[in-house]
């Protein structure tokens, strides 16, 4: 059995990551599961522990990246983030494709790490322009304002990433950016699996 695809998949606060990701999750011809990432912030409305995030002490992540047992990591707005390796490992040896969403810091150390993996792909989502991508912040009404005006600064450097990605893709309307991006896993899927 092919292993499976290691999918770096990124793009700023706001840009509409989560809804663009369930959709291809439902998608069952692309195998996908998504990596479950270690945080230290403290959960949202409706966010559950192991589905969403670990949700773990400062003291608990540093202990993991002391023992090298994470692919990346990375602070963002004041908290850690960090990708689980053995649970990436496992998916991708039983064919699965894992999806990580992580912000750029953490996928530049994947894609790093990756470079001689012909079954990384990197994908950027960019909002149509970024008036949107702050209403769209603005209107999550989850966080103080000082940590949108926080989000909005790191969303405008991480923009500047995209670069580094082998696809950028515009979620303008939900349904395209769905489509396009199943359409490049999918061919991805066919070159690797040969």
């Amino acid at each position: 059995m092919k292993k499976g695809l290691l999918i770096v998949f990124s793009g700023p606060s706001g840009v509409g990551k989560g809804t663009v990701i369930e959709k291809l999750m439902q998608q069952k011809e692309l195998n996908l599961v998504y990596s479950v990432s270690m945080t230290t912030r403290q959960p949202r409305a409706g966010e559950v522990e192991g589905v969403n995030y670990f949700f773990v002490t400062k003291e608990e992540f540093q202990r993991a990246v002391y023992n090298d047992e994470l692919l990346e990591h990375a602070c963002f707005v004041d908290n850690y983030y960090g990708t689980p390796k053995k649970y990436v490992d496992a998916m991708r040896s039983e064919g699965k494709n894992v999806l990580l969403e992580i912000e750029t810091v953490g996928a530049k150390q994947v894609m790093n790490k990756a470079k001689y993996d012909d079954g990384c792909l990197s994908i950027f989502l960019v909002p149509p322009n970024i008036e949107e991508l702050k209403n769209r912040i603005r209107h999550r009404n989850s966080e103080s304002e000082e940590v949108v005006e926080k989000r909005i600064r790191k969303a405008t450097q991480e923009l500047k990433e995209t670069f580094r990605y082998q696809y950028v893709v515009c979620n303008d309307e939900v349904e395209d950016t769905v489509n396009k991006i199943a359409a490049i896993i999918k061919k991805k899927m066919d070159e690797y699996n040969g």
